[in-house]
Parts: structure tokens; sequence; C-alpha cells
């Protein structure tokens, strides 16, 4: 069952975190990382229904902070009644861990 409709966007952030991993991925194979962005973007556009569905993030155990998992990637995002914003696109823990000390979730 669908959840309600909210809006979804990108915090400049996320959105230069997800041109680097695809800049960095098409050095190698250009497919690939048309199929990571690709994921990326549908995973996002898939919040504005079913904002509740990624798991709470579990080193920050704040229900408003949820992601998804697009191949080895993680799509930071939070909820609220306004909408959905996507805070991060990050490679696992180490680069969660980064993310944590030196960023604050910006909208």
């Amino acid at each position: 069952m669908a959840g309600r409709l909210r809006s979804v966007a990108w915090s400049k952030s996320a959105q230069s975190a997800l041109d680097e991993v695809i800049a960095y991925i098409t050095q190698d194979s250009p497919e690939n990382a048309r199929r990571v962005l690709l994921a990326a973007l549908a995973a996002a556009a898939s919040l504005a229904t079913l904002a509740e569905g990624g798991r709470i993030v579990p080193e920050l155990a704040d229900s408003s902070i949820r992601e998804l998992f697009v191949f080895k990637y993680r799509l930071l995002y939070r909820v609220s009644d306004a909408g959905v914003t996507i805070v991060a696109f990050l490679r696992g823990v180490r680069d969660f861990s980064t993310w944590r000390n030196d960023q604050v979730i910006d909208e």
C-alpha cells in the first residue's frame, strides 16, 4: 500500500556526492555509471509515495532519517510532513563515518 504523496528534493551536498560517484564510475565503465545513476534517481523518486519504506539509519537512531541501498551506496533521506530531502549519497560505512563527522544534515 502506498503512503501519502510527498515532494522529493536533493540537498546540494547529496547532489554533489552523486555527481562525484557517477564521475568516478564513468572513468572505468560509463554503462555501470548509467546503471547507478538511474537506480539512484529511481530510488529517490520512489520516496514520493514510499518514504517510510527505508530503514532508520542505525548509526543515527533518528526516525526522520532513513536510508535505501542503491547497489553498494547508501541514499540517506529526511522525512518530514513537508516532503522528503535526500541528504547524502554515500559508499558504505567508511564514507558514512567521514560524512557524519564532517557534515551537517542540510535540507
